[in-house]
């Protein structure tokens, strides 16, 4: 089987912006008076923006309708947003320049998956919209991860069919998504959550272009 794309979620592998996403979602939370922290932070990794906000509503009194509910999200990311400002080309992860280049010089096709509708604006403020084929952001699909339907999406962009993709992630959700998807999975995080990987390296600087090639042939 030959590898043809790799396709790439955004926060925790391309870049990271898991502290603006928590500061936004904490800002929300305290204005509402909803108990939030790192550990429920942790828990929306991968997870698209509603799902996130639901998860913090679980501790909510007050029951929200729809329409409440798309305001909330709304305020959320508009905070987030005003926060993306800052990123600049610095803020890519160590190691991921160097792995696109592989990529591009192998003929290896890149794309993003991100549960993210922001990821098209975090892409250029990283100056990175001429290293990836195609972007797929939650905006052009019905169903977040661990639905499947980002990583088809990202596949059907670059024209490519799954079983020659690899997808690389750093949530659970993600590499459930990636395996839905019918493609090979690499998690970038700890074995404690990302046991179901079908290769796991500790952090991006430790993506190396060969063993992932090697890997996907085996």
């Amino acid at each position: 089987m030959e590898l043809k794309a790799i396709i790439f979620d955004l926060d925790g592998v391309v870049c990271s912006t898991d502290e603006y996403h928590y500061l936004a979602w904490k800002s929300l939370s305290d204005e509402l008076g909803i108990y939030f922290d790192r550990e429920i932070n942790n828990r929306l990794r991968g997870v698209s923006r509603m799902d996130s906000l639901d998860i913090i509503l679980e501790r909510s009194e007050k029951l929200y309708t729809p329409e409440e509910k798309q305001e909330l999200a709304t305020v959320k990311n508009g905070r987030y947003v005003e926060l993306l400002q800052s990123l600049t080309p610095e803020n890519v992860l160590e190691g991921i320049p160097e792995f696109l280049a592989a990529c591009r010089e192998s003929g290896i096709k890149t794309a993003i998956a991100s549960a993210s509708k922001n990821a098209p604006f975090i892409i250029h403020k990283l100056n990175l919209e001429n290293k990836f084929d195609y972007i797929a952001d939650a905006a052009s699909v019905e169903k977040s991860k661990p639905a499947p339907d980002i990583f088809l999406a990202a596949a059907e962009g670059l024209g490519i069919e799954p079983e020659h993709c690899i997808g690389i992630e750093d949530a659970k959700a993600g590499i459930e998504a990636i395996h839905a998807a019918g493609m090979k999975a690499v998690g970038i995080g700890s074995a404690d959550t990302l046991n179901e990987a079908d290769l796991l390296v500790s952090e991006t600087k430790a993506l190396e272009f060969k063993k992932i090639t090697e890997f996907f042939v085996k």
